[in-house]
Protein backbone atom coordinates (compact mmCIF):
# COMPACT_ATOMS: atom_id res chain seq x y z
CA UNK A 1 0.00 0.00 0.00
CA UNK A 2 0.94 3.59 -0.32
CA UNK A 3 0.43 6.02 2.45
CA UNK A 4 -1.82 8.15 3.04
CA UNK A 5 -0.42 11.45 4.88
CA UNK A 6 3.40 12.02 4.16
CA UNK A 7 4.85 14.15 7.27
CA UNK A 8 8.26 15.61 6.32
CA UNK A 9 10.84 16.95 8.55
CA UNK A 10 12.06 20.13 7.35
CA UNK A 11 16.09 20.55 8.36
CA UNK A 12 17.94 17.74 6.98
CA UNK A 13 15.53 16.08 4.80
CA UNK A 14 13.73 19.06 2.79
CA UNK A 15 16.09 21.20 2.67
CA UNK A 16 20.46 21.55 3.70
CA UNK A 17 20.34 23.90 6.08
CA UNK A 18 23.78 23.92 7.35
CA UNK A 19 25.15 27.15 6.14
CA UNK A 20 22.37 28.93 7.98
CA UNK A 21 22.14 27.03 11.10
CA UNK A 22 25.70 26.98 12.14
CA UNK A 23 26.49 30.55 11.54
CA UNK A 24 23.19 31.42 13.41
CA UNK A 25 24.65 29.14 16.46
CA UNK A 26 28.03 30.49 16.01
CA UNK A 27 26.68 34.33 16.52
CA UNK A 28 24.77 32.85 19.79
CA UNK A 29 27.46 31.06 21.50
CA UNK A 30 30.15 34.09 20.45
CA UNK A 31 27.42 36.69 22.50
CA UNK A 32 28.54 34.28 25.56
CA UNK A 33 31.99 34.54 24.74
CA UNK A 34 32.29 30.78 23.21
CA UNK A 35 33.65 30.18 19.53
CA UNK A 36 33.32 26.88 17.86
CA UNK A 37 34.44 26.17 14.30
CA UNK A 38 31.06 25.94 11.85
CA UNK A 39 32.39 22.21 11.14
CA UNK A 40 31.81 21.12 14.94
CA UNK A 41 28.03 22.82 15.20
CA UNK A 42 26.54 20.73 12.55
CA UNK A 43 25.72 17.93 15.34
CA UNK A 44 23.26 20.69 16.78
CA UNK A 45 21.22 20.37 13.41
CA UNK A 46 17.59 19.00 13.87
CA UNK A 47 17.35 19.24 17.90
CA UNK A 48 15.18 22.03 19.38
CA UNK A 49 17.82 24.97 20.08
CA UNK A 50 16.89 24.85 24.00
CA UNK A 51 17.78 21.18 24.08
CA UNK A 52 21.27 22.08 22.33
CA UNK A 53 21.82 25.34 24.64
CA UNK A 54 20.87 23.69 28.14
CA UNK A 55 21.93 19.81 27.37
CA UNK A 56 24.68 19.73 25.72
CA UNK A 57 26.74 23.63 27.20
CA UNK A 58 24.77 23.58 30.79
CA UNK A 59 23.44 26.97 30.46
CA UNK A 60 20.72 28.16 32.76
CA UNK A 61 17.27 28.49 31.91
CA UNK A 62 16.85 32.36 31.75
CA UNK A 63 20.79 32.56 29.61
CA UNK A 64 19.26 29.38 27.43
CA UNK A 65 16.48 31.77 26.16
CA UNK A 66 19.08 34.76 25.89
CA UNK A 67 20.76 32.39 23.39
CA UNK A 68 17.73 31.86 21.64
CA UNK A 69 17.34 35.00 21.14
CA UNK A 70 20.41 35.41 19.96
CA UNK A 71 20.38 32.89 17.45
CA UNK A 72 17.29 34.07 16.17
CA UNK A 73 18.81 37.63 15.64
CA UNK A 74 20.66 36.31 12.88
CA UNK A 75 18.83 33.34 11.92
CA UNK A 76 15.61 35.38 11.22
CA UNK A 77 17.40 38.56 8.83
CA UNK A 78 20.18 35.99 7.15
CA UNK A 79 20.33 32.64 7.96
CA UNK A 80 17.17 30.97 7.27
CA UNK A 81 17.88 31.65 3.18
CA UNK A 82 21.38 30.71 3.63
CA UNK A 83 19.98 27.41 2.83
CA UNK A 84 19.41 24.95 -0.09
CA UNK A 85 16.75 22.33 -1.18
CA UNK A 86 18.14 18.62 -1.62
CA UNK A 87 18.56 17.51 -5.39
CA UNK A 88 16.20 15.22 -6.38
CA UNK A 89 13.74 16.47 -3.10
CA UNK A 90 11.63 18.20 -5.43
CA UNK A 91 10.69 15.58 -7.76
CA UNK A 92 9.56 12.95 -4.82
CA UNK A 93 7.10 15.91 -3.87
CA UNK A 94 5.77 16.61 -7.52
CA UNK A 95 5.15 13.01 -7.71
CA UNK A 96 3.51 12.25 -4.19
CA UNK A 97 1.68 15.18 -4.98
CA UNK A 98 0.61 13.56 -8.59
CA UNK A 99 0.01 10.44 -7.25
CA UNK A 100 -2.38 12.15 -4.53
CA UNK A 101 -0.80 11.73 -1.30
CA UNK A 102 -1.22 14.55 1.04
CA UNK A 103 1.15 15.75 2.53
CA UNK A 104 2.58 17.93 5.67
CA UNK A 105 6.08 19.18 7.44
CA UNK A 106 6.52 18.50 10.81
CA UNK A 107 9.40 20.39 11.94
CA UNK A 108 11.42 21.41 15.25
CA UNK A 109 11.80 24.95 13.70
CA UNK A 110 9.33 27.86 14.73
CA UNK A 111 6.58 27.46 12.38
CA UNK A 112 7.06 31.26 10.98
CA UNK A 113 10.07 30.15 9.65
CA UNK A 114 9.50 27.06 8.54
CA UNK A 115 6.54 28.64 5.81
CA UNK A 116 9.52 31.42 5.13
CA UNK A 117 11.46 28.62 3.87
CA UNK A 118 9.46 26.60 2.21
CA UNK A 119 8.01 29.55 0.29
CA UNK A 120 11.54 30.99 -0.72
CA UNK A 121 11.75 27.53 -2.60
CA UNK A 122 8.69 27.17 -3.92
CA UNK A 123 7.97 24.16 -2.20
CA UNK A 124 5.01 25.51 0.10
CA UNK A 125 2.54 23.99 -3.06
CA UNK A 126 3.31 20.73 -1.91
CA UNK A 127 2.54 20.97 1.90
CA UNK A 128 -1.37 20.86 2.96
CA UNK A 129 -0.33 21.95 6.49
CA UNK A 130 2.83 23.46 8.02
CA UNK A 131 3.46 21.78 11.84
CA UNK A 132 6.28 23.99 13.66
CA UNK A 133 6.90 25.17 17.29
CA UNK A 134 6.11 28.39 18.47
CA UNK A 135 8.44 31.10 19.83
CA UNK A 136 8.61 30.09 23.40
CA UNK A 137 9.10 26.52 22.31
CA UNK A 138 6.08 25.05 23.90
CA UNK A 139 5.53 22.23 20.96
CA UNK A 140 8.69 20.52 21.40
CA UNK A 141 8.95 19.84 25.03
CA UNK A 142 8.15 16.28 24.61
CA UNK A 143 9.82 16.05 21.08
CA UNK A 144 7.95 15.55 17.52
CA UNK A 145 4.64 13.75 19.12
CA UNK A 146 2.72 17.34 19.33
CA UNK A 147 3.82 18.37 15.99
CA UNK A 148 2.61 15.03 14.40
CA UNK A 149 -0.56 15.36 16.61
CA UNK A 150 -1.33 18.72 15.10
CA UNK A 151 -0.91 17.80 11.64
CA UNK A 152 -2.84 14.40 11.34
CA UNK A 153 -5.79 16.88 13.72
CA UNK A 154 -5.65 19.29 10.69
CA UNK A 155 -5.51 16.89 7.94
CA UNK A 156 -7.09 13.22 8.91
CA UNK A 157 -9.30 14.45 11.82
CA UNK A 158 -10.75 11.14 11.84
CA UNK A 159 -7.61 9.34 12.46
CA UNK A 160 -8.32 6.79 9.34
CA UNK A 161 -5.66 7.74 7.03
CA UNK A 162 -2.39 5.70 7.13
CA UNK A 163 0.51 8.29 7.97
CA UNK A 164 4.28 8.03 8.20
CA UNK A 165 7.20 10.65 9.17
CA UNK A 166 10.43 11.09 6.72
CA UNK A 167 13.51 12.59 8.86
CA UNK A 168 17.27 12.65 9.18
CA UNK A 169 17.46 12.48 13.15
CA UNK A 170 16.37 10.17 15.92
CA UNK A 171 14.11 12.79 16.93
CA UNK A 172 11.98 12.02 13.76
CA UNK A 173 12.27 8.56 14.70
CA UNK A 174 11.12 8.96 17.97
CA UNK A 175 8.04 11.24 17.42
CA UNK A 176 6.86 8.30 14.80
CA UNK A 177 7.23 6.08 17.76
CA UNK A 178 5.54 8.67 20.04
CA UNK A 179 2.67 8.93 17.46
CA UNK A 180 2.38 5.32 17.00
CA UNK A 181 3.30 5.53 13.14
CA UNK A 182 6.33 4.27 11.26
CA UNK A 183 8.94 6.18 10.37
CA UNK A 184 11.52 6.59 7.28
CA UNK A 185 15.25 7.43 8.05
CA UNK A 186 16.83 9.63 5.59
CA UNK A 187 21.40 9.41 4.86
CA UNK A 188 21.42 12.35 3.17
CA UNK A 189 20.92 14.45 6.55
CA UNK A 190 22.52 15.27 10.03
CA UNK A 191 22.10 11.82 11.77
CA UNK A 192 24.09 8.63 10.80
CA UNK A 193 23.09 5.31 9.73
CA UNK A 194 23.80 4.19 13.04
CA UNK A 195 21.45 6.80 15.36
CA UNK A 196 18.68 6.32 12.95
CA UNK A 197 19.07 2.03 13.53
CA UNK A 198 19.10 2.62 16.92
CA UNK A 199 16.45 4.92 17.15
CA UNK A 200 14.26 2.17 15.86
CA UNK A 201 13.42 3.53 12.16
CA UNK A 202 11.16 1.27 10.40
CA UNK A 203 12.96 2.03 7.13
CA UNK A 204 16.36 3.55 6.78
CA UNK A 205 17.17 5.12 2.71
CA UNK A 206 20.16 6.26 1.15
CA UNK A 207 18.66 7.72 -1.89
CA UNK A 208 15.59 10.54 -2.94
CA UNK A 209 15.12 7.70 -5.42
CA UNK A 210 14.70 5.02 -3.00
CA UNK A 211 12.60 7.26 -1.06
CA UNK A 212 9.82 7.26 -3.63
CA UNK A 213 10.24 3.83 -4.29
CA UNK A 214 9.69 3.04 -0.71
CA UNK A 215 7.10 5.06 -0.31
CA UNK A 216 5.40 3.78 -4.00
CA UNK A 217 5.79 0.52 -2.58
CA UNK A 218 5.32 0.41 1.02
Amino acid sequence: MKFDLCLFDLDGTLTDPKLGITKSYQYALSAFGIHEELEDLTRFIGPPLRDVFRGHYGFSLSDAEALVAKFREYFSTRGLLENSVYPGIEEVLARLKSAGVLMAVATSKVRVYAKQILENFQLDGYFSFVSGDDMAGNLTRNGKRELIRLARNALDPTGKMSAVIIGDREHDVFGGRDAKIPSIGVIWGYGSRRELENAGATWIVDSTDELYQLLGAV
